[in-house]
């Protein structure tokens, strides 16, 4: 078959599919909605002539010809951003798409340096496409270490080969509860008791994702895989969590959240540029990671 740009914005499509896990669980990140969702990977299917998936009741399934579609989708669209940003730079130009994956709230941080490095970056090509993705922390490391992000933002315990990690700055969290919950409005003599009895938000993202030796109880009725669905079940006045103390601030301000016995109950985890162990980059790689750098350089020092 002849591929055109109809078919790349289709495997484009199929590929975020993929990468989230189902249909309904890309909507956000195609900003589009599951019926029109629906339509393209149906598109697609005639179009190639295969059933790429099962999808239904039982869930979303890759067949054997969609999981070979997949891995070729992504080699083919890494090919042709290769080849708009090598086309552009052979005239001294920079061109081409800018995929930036980060987790979720970073853009409540003051020290986010995302922002500024995307202003400074569109001030030098005037054809520069951007697509920010927002994931877990382990997607972030998946997408960048695929190739369908030329950068990431995240957090990283466990740091994968084949990637490069930069340090950018500390994040704090702090535990919190919300207004409701017994621990709110207690007198101090009563926390330690309350504590032994509340329920912890259990969290699958990556800077809770391994067991706290704090002594809470985290044999409970609640999960959350974002911080905002964490803050959704604090909110409750049913449940205490840990969350970055940049986003939380804005119930602190509003006397909505506390934090508990922040001296005892918080833990720090450093955010990281996460980028591909490739020689090779090609020069908009190399401008948006330095832009990156810098633009964290110059907030944290300010």
């Amino acid at each position: 078959m002849q591929v055109h740009d109809v078919d790349l914005r289709l495997l484009r499509i199929f590929v975020a599919i993929v990468e989230c896990g189902g249909l309904s669980a890309a909507e956000s990140r195609l900003n589009i909605g599951r019926s029109t969702i629906s339509s393209h990977l149906s598109d697609l299917e005639v179009r190639l002539g295969i059933k790429l998936c099962k999808r239904g009741r039982g869930g979303f399934e890759l067949t054997e010809p969609g999981r070979v579609t997949y891995q070729a989708s992504l080699e083919l669209l890494q090919q042709c951003d290769a080849f708009a940003t090598t086309v552009a730079s052979s005239k001294n130009e920079l061109s081409g798409r800018v995929t930036i994956a980060t987790i979720d709230t970073m853009v409540s941080d003051p020290r986010c340096g995302v922002a500024r490095a995307i202003s400074a970056l569109k001030a030098k090509g005037g054809n520069i496409q951007f697509e920010m993705n927002v994931c877990e922390a382990r997607e972030v490391e998946t997408s960048v270490i695929n190739g369908r992000s030329l950068v990431g933002l995240g957090v990283s315990r466990h740091h994968l080969r084949g990637l490069d990690y930069y340090p950018l700055h500390d994040e704090t969290n702090f535990l919190y509860c919300a207004q409701g919950h017994p621990l709110f409005d207690c007198k101090d003599s009563q926390v330690t008791r309350l504590l032994k009895n509340a329920e912890v938000v259990t969290s699958n993202y990556m800077r809770d994702k391994e067991t706290r030796n704090d002594g809470l109880n985290y044999q409970n009725s609640a999960i959350a895989y974002h911080d905002e669905g964490i803050a959704h079940l604090i909110l409750s006045g049913e449940f205490i969590g840990y969350l970055p103390e940049h986003y939380a601030s804005y119930w602190v301000d509003k006397g909505l959240f506390k934090a508990i016995l922040p001296k005892k109950y918080s833990y720090k985890i450093p955010v990281v540029l996460i980028t591909a162990k490739n020689s090779s980059m090609s020069p908009l790689a190399n401008a948006i990671i330095e832009e990156l750098k810098i633009s964290h350089a110059v907030l944290h020092n300010s």
